[in-house]
């Protein structure tokens, strides 16, 4: 049933669902719903909880957001109840597995593909659902809505939300062909703050394989139009990535091959259900359909304004997705890009693929106009952490295979980190090492052994998009934000240090970090005290650290001073410092001044070890005269930097004294450690 609207009408939203079981009703348009929602309730907090900006609801440091527990096959079953006629147009909904969002949540739109069952997020619903408010646009399957009576719906949805929340963005997560809707929308509303995340656009349509094949299906006879649904689902994905998407990755791999065959078996003979998803006459509406948008899209570029985040597949065999990418980088004026080079059409049913990561990751999930990287920042999950430390972090982590001492207040060293308080305000203060290859070890330990979330300071280029490319990929960089980086900077500092967290502050900055050769753990810290004072303020407690271990896995081939020598390579470390604003302390003088950044060379060496020692806790609430005597601020400041030169020296003696640097030595030793316990389990057995 058609919407028979003029275009600038609100269009008319339904007052029930009499057999979506699944779901309940989302209230768009102010009106109140025929009976009550219901949403299950949030569980209670753990221990150690990361409160989001006025929330009532906690989310737990590596709280599970239960990504993983749906799979392609959920959405087969959810499609079947939806597509039952019930005469109504498109609508509105909110999936009961999205659950209660945190207090002030954004709100998150999703507009469907080809499909319009507006089931594509479900492997994503519970993850997205506690830190947004999702509703998801059903768009029927006799439906026969022209692209501007869509464009209207999401349109009047839009305007109604901004009326009643002017300062909260709303976000439109656009899949294939609703990401036409979502660029339509945001070119007819240049002033709504509104963040468009587009996965695989068909925006690109008039480049695709499918144009030329709108004849051959309508000639094509109704009986074999049940062979359709197979062919398109192994060109939009592959179906291994979508059974592996409810497969544990901790899994021994015998039993991973087993828990893949049966999801594999499971889901191969259900994907004659697209058939009845998207019948004959819908298809060939629909190919019409994209026509149509993507031609109504592409005059419009000009006219968007919002943050966009364009998600591409390298192996999309549907569209032109990574050309597309790359066209709507150089045409829109802030559009942001990451490339999955090994992913199909269907990005979002695919296993390894968590959209809520990605949008942290890219930080572009804020409660208001401006991100504010201290309130709107949302804790680690248990699946982030496992991914970032357990799988992709793994083989670097066994390689250096850190050993972690810190000091108590009696002065004892202990293994592990029993000498760090257990409530902040703390401020981490350290030796940075080269490229800062000790960042991982520190945020997973602190993570892994006291479930306590460090913030990182860091330098504003890592925060800029002049870094990126159309072919960008999730990073390491991204994984930074994921885990707490943000800009460094005095207010920033304040901030965290008001609201007691964890900080982690390099004073050598990027001079330290991008050393020279032969200036291995040489401190490059200002002349004036930078944080002592503000430590003090907020009565935080100051724990100096050092860590040696970065001459035992690189050599420095390239420094800053080789590459100025070389043309091309000058040009181009002036081409990344040329952006006045992402340079610090230019008002500071001697080396600390010159923090130009570049990539320096690096030479792999068979890996050593890595061994850090956080000294002595140092109270500030009893040194409030720093506050007023800069003297005395000097001189804890000078402390501080004297303590951290001594534990790297004692690190640096210490090490030499452990059988176990070489991993040579390592291997052979978990080796036949392994063998006795082996042997112990099979005695006992």
């Amino acid at each position: 049933m058609a919407l028979s609207l003029p275009f600038s009408s609100p269009p008319l939203l339904p007052r029930h669902f009499h057999h979506f079981l699944r779901l309940r009703p989302a209230a768009v348009t102010g009106a109140p719903p025929s009976y009550p929602s219901s949403t299950p309730t949030v569980r209670s907090p753990e221990k150690k909880v990361q409160k989001n900006a006025n929330s009532d609801v906690n989310l737990e440091v590596l709280y599970d957001d239960k990504s993983g527990t749906e799979s392609v096959k959920d959405y087969l079953d959810a499609s079947r109840e939806i597509i039952k006629s019930d005469g109504g147009p498109p609508r509105w909904f909110s999936p009961l597995e999205c659950g209660q969002p945190v207090q002030g949540a954004p709100l998150l739109l999703f507009l469907p593909g080809i499909d319009g069952t507006g089931f594509g997020l479900i492997l994503h619903h519970k993850s997205l659902g506690r830190v947004f408010e999702v509703r998801c646009l059903h768009i029927p399957v006799i439906d026969r809505s022209e692209f501007k009576e869509l464009v209207a719906l999401v349109e009047y949805s839009v305007k109604h939300e901004h009326r009643l929340s002017p300062n909260r963005p709303v976000y439109l997560v656009g899949d294939s062909f609703g990401c036409c809707l979502a660029l339509a929308v945001a070119a007819r509303n240049p002033i709504i703050d509104l963040v468009l995340i587009l996965v695989n656009p068909a925006s690109s349509f008039g480049r695709s394989q499918l144009l030329p094949l709108l004849p051959v299906l309508e000639a094509l006879p109704s009986d074999l139009h049940v062979a359709i649904p197979y062919l398109l689902s192994f060109v939009m994905g592959d179906p291994v990535k979508m059974a592996m998407a409810t497969v544990n990755d901790d899994l021994p791999p015998q039993q991973t091959f087993d828990e893949l065959s049966k999801s594999l078996t499971a889901l191969l003979p259900r994907l004659s259900d697209l058939a009845d998803i998207i019948p004959k006459d819908t298809l060939i509406w629909k190919i019409k359909l994209l026509k149509s948008a993507s031609s109504y899209v592409t005059s419009r570029l000009h006219a968007i304004k919002a943050e966009v985040l364009v998600l591409a597949s390298g192996k999309d065999n549907l569209l032109p997705s990574k050309d597309e990418a790359d066209r709507l980088s150089s045409s829109l004026k802030n559009c942001r890009v990451r490339y999955f080079k090994d992913s199909g059409h269907t990005l979002l049913f695919e296993d390894g693929i968590n959209l809520l990561t990605i949008i942290k990751g890219v930080n572009m999930y804020r409660h208001s106009k401006c991100i504010d990287f201290v309130e709107d920042y949302l804790p680690p999950t248990i699946g982030e952490f496992r991914k970032s430390f357990e799988q992709g972090n793994r083989l670097f982590h066994h390689a250096i295979s850190p050993v972690m001492l810190s000091t108590l207040r009696t002065g004892r060293i202990v293994k592990g980190l029993n000498g760090i308080p257990n409530e902040g305000p703390v401020l981490l203060v350290g030796y940075h090492m080269l490229m800062g290859l000790e960042l991982s070890s520190i945020y997973e330990a602190f993570l892994r052994e006291k479930r306590i979330i460090i913030r990182g300071m860091a330098h504003p280029f890592l925060f800029s998009s002049r870094k990126e490319n159309s072919q960008q990929e999730f990073s390491r960089f991204d994984e930074m934000n994921v885990f707490g980086a943000l800009p460094v900077s005095p207010m920033n500092l304040y901030r965290l240090l008001a609201k007691k967290s964890f900080v982690l502050l390099y004073p050598g900055g990027a001079r330290e970090a991008l050393h020279r050769k032969g200036e291995e753990y040489k401190l490059f810290w200002p002349d004036q005290p930078e944080f002592v004072r503000m430590a003090a303020r907020f009565e935080a407690t100051i724990v100096p650290f050092g860590v040696v271990g970065e001459d035992d896995i690189a050599e420095l081939v390239l420094d800053y001073d080789d590459q100025t020598r070389i043309p091309f390579m000058r040009k181009r470390i002036e081409e990344i410092n040329q952006d006045s604003s992402l340079r610090l302390r230019t008002d500071k003088s001697g080396e600390v001044s010159n923090q130009e950044l570049y990539f320096p060379w690096l030479l792999p060496k068979v890996p050593g070890r890595f061994y850090f020692l956080f000294g002595k806790p140092i109270e500030t609430r009893e040194m409030k005269s720093i506050l007023k005597d800069r003297e005395n601020a000097n001189k804890l400041y000078l402390q501080i930097k004297s303590e951290i030169e001594s534990i790297i020296a004692y690190l640096k003696r210490k090490r030499e004294e452990d059988p176990y640097r070489s991993i040579f030595q390592r291997a052979i030793y978990q080796a036949s450690w392994e063998r006795r316990y082996s042997s112990a389990r099979c005695l006992t057995a």
